[in-house]
């Protein structure tokens, strides 16, 4: 008997289930976000870099895309609010800037990732209504929010994971932004999966990518941030940036260590991304002691205020 009412629970949920996506698929697995009362929705206009499409979306399922895309959903829900309101202030930010182009954000490697909910079902399987009713809250709860400084639309850049201590701006970006200076991120450590990774590679690879002599490799001269990064480097005589060496070795941070052999070079990263701006690890860190998404907003985006959109 009792397994009889088991098997009629399955097939009841499985009933349910495929009458959910089924009504899920006719509309694009979305369910919309509706306007707050009294505010206007902000339509986006999105252009896909792969075929140069242009369609059409509400900016808060966008960001539900976005955040969907950037952030693991098991992460805290302050952690997911946090991104939801940093990825639509960096949304704004493009937006206001484009005002004379016929498109508002790029969907590709220019802008922010964005996933489309067929991609995140064939990700996420059986949990993708779980995973996507999380972030659909995290999105509602921080409605048309917006990062400012000085009542303007911040740059709101944000990365995965420090080293412990974000960059300022202008030693990546060449913008000396005042709500963009190095914070102390102490829930980047290690205690983080591959907080600290090794990249082996051939002296050959190492000397090609960096275009350098090959024969005996000296590093001459290394200058360091505050934060720990490389702000340049000088091998075989050559000066260059952290983020050059960082960009042709396709190394995960600019805090980076090189063990030199006879053969090969095993190079150690701390973190992983530019350092600027919010730490989506820092973030869900901060949110597991307890941090509001406000405080996780204000702590990494120095000196700012969290204000509605005016449309």
């Amino acid at each position: 008997m009792r397994n009889k009412i088991l098997l009629s629970v399955v097939i009841m949920l499985m009933v349910v289930l495929l009458v959910v996506l089924s009504y899920a698929e006719k509309n694009d697995y979305t369910i919309p976000i509706p306007p707050i009362e009294g505010e206007k929705q902000i339509i986006v206009r999105l252009l896909n870099e792969s075929d140069g499409s242009i369609t059409e979306k509400s900016l808060e399922d966008y960001i539900v895309g976005v955040v969907s895309a950037e952030m693991p959903a098991s992460f805290e829900k302050e952690a997911l609010k946090a991104q939801a309101v940093a990825a639509r202030t960096y949304a704004m930010y493009k937006i206001e800037s484009r005002r004379d182009l016929n498109y508002d954000l790029i969907i590709g490697t220019k802008d922010q990732s964005y996933k489309d909910n067929k991609t995140l079902l064939g990700q996420w399987g059986l949990s993708f209504f779980t995973h996507y009713l999380k972030i659909r809250n995290a999105v509602i709860e921080t409605q048309n929010e917006i990062v400012t400084y000085n009542d303007k639309t911040i740059n709101a850049f944000y990365f995965s994971m420090s080293n412990g201590y974000t960059e300022e701006s202008e030693l990546v970006f060449k913008q000396d932004l005042p709500y963009l200076k190095s914070v102390d991120s102490k829930w980047d450590n290690a205690s983080i999966t591959n907080y600290e990774y090794k990249k082996t590679i051939s002296k050959n690879e190492f000397c090609n990518n960096l275009s350098i002599s090959c024969e005996k490799i000296t590093i001459d001269e290394e200058n360091r941030s505050a934060s720990g990064r490389v702000n340049s480097i000088t091998i075989n005589g050559k000066n260059m940036k952290g983020t050059e060496v960082r960009t042709k070795l396709g190394l995960r941070s600019t805090d980076f260590t090189f063990l030199i052999s006879d053969e090969e070079i095993i190079i150690t990263t701390k973190g992983f991304g530019h350092g600027v701006g919010m730490s989506q690890y820092g973030a869900n860190g901060m949110a597991k002691e307890g941090y509001t998404y406000e405080q996780i907003l204000k702590h990494y985006y120095q000196n700012t205020e969290i204000k509605k959109i005016h449309v």
